[in-house]
């Protein structure tokens, strides 16, 4: 996604939306309403994926409607809505249930409706109208999960609205409602009565308020939106990557759709061209990543193909939630946001402590590093990877384990790794309890075991972060820490001793140091396909062994571009207290 300075951004998006899909239109079925991209193994049936893929791509095709500006093979899409929709024909999409995937992909169309009924609604026959209204109407008593999943029956409404067609509105104010119990503060929900605050804040809450508000003449998302960009803002690198975080990190570049529908909205809260150089820097750190296959349809993974990084929700359409990035091409072409000129990212503060959250995110040589302690689900996959980790990086990202053995297949980046049965197995932080949060120290308590209490302290000290852990253990333990993995493809300097382990290499240089020389460094090669940006990485780690009792374990973390300011930094360490 090349967004030269000489290039006009609004006729790149739009190009852009049309290479994404292109791949798509040749696995329409006969009758237009299914669409296979590839062999579902997400929990919910092939009904419901083949319809996932086919809905997904209108969270770019309709703004592209909606700005008047030509959709591709748009008449495919009139045709399923007309056949999908039809109980009598064989590609009937089914009638959505409780909890269902079906209500998902409904909303991707009530949005469609709402934004270009001209494009969607208005080239279908009477009976097809009447036929697609009840199925979309079906949807909107059904239960759906009890977090971001109420806005969907919301949108559906939206489309509804927009069509003229009647329903039960007090079902949409009651999904209203609960949302609004997701409310935190300073413009922060969380999905759900749980602990998770992470990209589902910006790319569903915020998103799908702003374009509530949008198209009902609201405010009240729009004033939330405003507070929450204050923060979000430090979720970016200068060269516009976002931290990886969280689950569903398959739909990419969806991270920064939050800065698209401020302006759909009308959201001045920054100036245009600062808003409009988030989006477009992020866009632009994603080109040249290899994220399609041969095939040119949207991989499962982050940096590159990776199925391991699936949630159990994720079908071969559901990289295409991405789109959602392309909403301003709904706006005119003289809109403020596009005749802007692009302005770079502004100066912020070295730290920002975001309580809501649970994290410190740290700035350094244009990086940005998150420090966790609140956050977890153990629902899906790799749960304790995706947000109990210490810390996540722009540059460096997070791993996954491969494998239950050893620290090659577990590559433990950023986490403090125990084995009670001689370095086997290891158990890591899942559930961080009882977090507090100040300037610029997160800490949390975890309990790997019933025996085993561990109570960490993670400090930001940029370009450094330290770590401290009190560790009250009844068994003895072999423990691995690990700093952060780097890419090996290329060449990597390694070196290791008493009380330290460091990689450098072209992707940056990596180390962790013990505060107190108690233990031992090593460079662990993880195996491929563990880490969400590098194919291949190695990882510095410290390892020491624990008798029962109380211990303190004491560590600072490097994770910096490489070259002469990192061989500075490395030479000089922070110092740390005891942590209480």
């Amino acid at each position: 996604m090349d967004f030269r300075d000489d290039t006009d951004a609004r006729t790149e998006l739009a190009s852009q939306i049309r290479e994404l899909v292109a791949p798509v239109v040749h696995r329409f079925s006969p009758g237009r309403a299914r669409v296979r991209l590839g062999v579902n193994t997400a929990i919910h049936d092939d009904t419901a994926a083949e319809l996932e893929a086919f809905a997904r791509p209108l969270w770019g095709l309709a703004p592209l409607a909606a700005g008047k500006q030509a959709v591709p093979h748009g008449e495919l899409w009139v045709q399923g809505l007309a056949h999908g929709s039809d109980p009598a024909h064989p590609e009937y999409w089914g009638e959505p249930r409780d909890h269902d995937q079906r209500i998902v992909e409904m909303a991707a169309i009530g949005f469609a409706l709402a934004l270009a009924p001209e494009q969607w609604w208005d080239p279908l026959s009477g009976a097809e109208r009447d036929r697609l209204a009840r199925w979309l109407r079906s949807a909107l008593p059904r239960e759906v999960s009890d977090n971001n999943w109420h806005f969907f029956p919301v949108l559906i409404s939206l489309g509804l609205d927009r069509v003229g067609v009647s329903y039960d509105r007090s079902l949409t104010a009651a999904r209203l409602r609960r949302l609004e119990s997701f409310r935190l503060g300073d413009g922060w929900y969380a999905d759900g009565p749980t602990e998770r605050r992470d990209y589902y804040v910006p790319w569903a809450m915020h998103f799908y308020g702003l374009l509530y508000d949008t198209l009902t003449d609201g405010t009240r998302f729009k004033e939330r939106a405003a507070r929450f960009a204050y923060d979000f803002r430090h979720w970016f690198a200068d060269d516009g990557a976002a931290v990886p975080y969280g689950r569903s990190l398959t739909y990419r570049w969806a991270q920064a759709a939050f800065w698209g529908a401020l302006p759909f909205a009308g959201v001045d809260v920054l100036p245009w061209g600062v808003v409009k150089g988030y989006l477009l820097r992020h866009l632009r750190w994603w080109h040249g990543l290899p994220v399609t296959g041969p095939d040119g349809l949207l991989s499962i993974g982050y940096g590159y193909p990776q199925p391991a990084l699936a949630e159990q929700y994720n079908a071969p359409g559901s990289p295409y939630w991405s789109l959602k990035a392309f909403l301003p091409l709904a706006l005119p072409e003289d809109h403020a946001f596009w005749t802007a000129p692009e302005e770079p990212a502004p100066a912020l503060p070295e730290t920002s402590a975001q309580p809501h959250a649970g994290a410190v995110l740290m700035r350094a040589h244009g990086d940005v590093t998150l420090l966790a302690g609140r956050q977890h689900h153990a629902w899906v996959r790799h749960g304790a990877e995706k947000y109990a980790k210490f810390a996540y990086s722009t540059r460096f990202g997070f791993s996954l384990p491969s494998g239950p053995v050893g620290l090659a297949q577990g590559a433990y980046d950023s986490m403090l790794a125990l084995s009670d049965d001689g370095g086997t197995h290891h158990r890591v932080r899942e559930e961080p309890a009882g977090p507090d949060i100040s300037a610029d120290t997160m800490r949390s308590t975890w309990y790997p075991w019933p025996d085993v209490e561990i109570t960490s302290w993670l400090t930001a000290a940029a370009p450094w972060h330290v770590r401290v852990h009190r560790v009250r253990t009844g068994r003895t333990l072999l423990t691995a820490e690990g700093g952060f993995a780097v890419d090996r493809d290329a060449r990597t300097d390694r070196g290791t001793g008493p009380g330290y382990a460091r990689v450098s290499a072209p992707a940056g240089l990596t180390g962790i140091r013990d505060l107190d020389g108690l233990r031992a460094g090593e460079v662990v090669d993880c195996l491929p396909g563990t880490n969400v940006l590098a194919r291949r990485t190695a990882l510095p780690v410290l390892i020491g062994q624990l008798p029962p009792g109380e211990h303190w374990l004491r560590c600072a973390v490097l994770g910096v571009p490489d070259g002469p300011e990192a061989e500075t930094a490395w030479q000089h360490p922070p110092t740390t207290g005891d942590g209480t």
